[in-house]
């Protein structure tokens, strides 16, 4: 980028509404480190747009350079906003989770000697950046918000709202908590669940449709697959607040059901009741639809079950021939077009609704271990998965269209 990490958050933020024009730039050096920092705020609900990066290596889990800037942010942002008297005297301070939401950061720091830690050596262990960076984040961010008074009330506006909020959240969180203890375990009633109380074999098949959903519980093997079905399509969390998400009885039954609680500052790998999270939708555009609001809301809101390599999306096949009186399934065009190479004259019946398949079909094409495609969903570049869910998912209508156009060569199959 011309204007370096300047131009990096603009890039970022070219599919969101910006919440002001500038954005903001501050550096600092040490004896052996350098740290510089852009960073703006958008209108959009999202609080995980810090990107960092050691050397020029994308330190996709963090490290000491991260929690260094989210420390002094906290402290920096609240300090200021007492002083400004927007915050009272009785008044709570503002959370980190309120002051990062539609905060899109770039953190570079370039180290003598970087210690990379963590299972991908992409966490930055220097406690002296960390050092470096809090001493930068308290005084030149200060000092940025004094010399723009216009963007920081705009951004404490912001995070005054975001903090609101977060105590309706809260507030509706123990309110369904109260009803979840009277009612017993706390999972959902549509929820069938495994025998298996090792969450290493366990699995969960989101399904869509009650009558797909009926079919995979028959399918399934009740000693290690859990089934839950979800009715329609689930609330774009890309454009809602976490107080929104509480109150969509789909997204309820999701929490409730994978045990882990949600939220960048609640969520919990180690309690989730499954280590394979299997979105299984019908092979149509309602289908890809609800598989993307479904990954959105894993990306968004319980984004560790994404790293660890949880979350896989099954394969149900896409074409059906008879052979005599046996039935072929076929996964995808290409599959179609090698059957073809052997059988000319093979007619295909494009498969629209998992409910047209019984339980044994459903089983031997798409959820037996043994058979079955599971294809897992990864994220290697934080930045641009970022990017790529605001496109879709956002309100930027524009951007969605130049995304189409300029991906309409690579689409396989267009369902019209």
């Amino acid at each position: 980028y011309d204007g370096g990490i300047r131009d990096f958050v603009r890039h970022l933020n070219t599919s969101k509404e910006a919440l002001f024009d500038e954005v903001g730039w501050f550096s600092e050096q040490g004896d052996a480190e350098e740290v510089e920092i852009a960073f703006s705020w958008n209108t959009g609900y999202q609080t995980d747009g810090i990107h960092s990066f050691a050397n020029g290596i994308n330190t996709i889990e963090g490290g000491m350079h991260e929690q260094g800037f989210r420390t002094a942010l906290t402290r920096t942002v609240n300090t200021y906003a007492r002083a400004q008297g927007i915050l009272k005297e009785k008044e709570e301070n503002l959370q980190g989770e309120d002051i990062r939401e539609g905060l899109t950061s770039i953190i570079s720091v370039r180290v003598a000697e970087p210690q990379f830690e963590g299972q991908t050596k992409s966490k930055l262990g220097n406690v002296s950046v960390r050092s470096l960076v809090e001493k930068a984040t308290n005084e030149r961010l200060r000092e940025w918000f004094e010399e723009h008074p216009r963007e920081s009330k705009a951004m404490l506006v912001k995070a005054m709202n975001a903090a609101k909020a977060r105590i309706a959240a809260t507030n509706a969180r123990q309110t369904i908590r109260r009803k979840s203890a009277l009612d017993g375990a706390g999972l959902p009633g549509k929820l069938a669940d495994c025998q298996s109380k090792d969450p290493s074999e366990s699995e969960i098949y989101i399904v869509e449709g009650n009558s797909a959903g009926g079919s995979a519980k028959e399918a399934r093997d009740p000693r290690i697959m859990a089934i839950l079905p979800i009715r329609g399509k689930i609330l774009n969390v890309e454009r809602a607040r976490p107080d929104r998400m509480y109150k969509n009885t789909e997204i309820i039954s999701l929490i409730q059901a994978l045990g882990a609680g949600f939220g960048e500052e609640e969520f919990d790998l180690d309690k989730c009741r499954y280590h394979k999270i299997i979105l299984l939708a019908d092979a149509d555009v309602d289908g890809s639809h609800i598989r993307t609001l479904l990954l959105t809301f894993f990306f968004r809101q319980m984004r560790p079950l994404v790293d660890a390599g949880y979350v896989y999306i099954a394969q149900p096949p896409l074409y059906s021939t008879e052979i005599g009186k046996s039935k072929r399934y076929l996964k995808d065009d290409v599959a179609r077009e090698a059957y073809v190479l052997e059988h000319p004259n093979a007619e295909f019946q494009r498969l629209k609704g998992l409910g047209e398949m019984d339980a044994s079909e459903l089983w031997e094409t798409t959820m037996d271990p043994e058979t079955r495609t599971l294809l897992q969903v990864t994220v290697d570049q934080a930045a641009i998965a970022d990017e790529t869910f605001a496109v879709l998912m956002g309100e930027d209508v524009d951007s969605r269209k130049k995304f189409i156009q300029t991906n309409a060569d690579d689409v396989r199959f267009l369902d019209i």
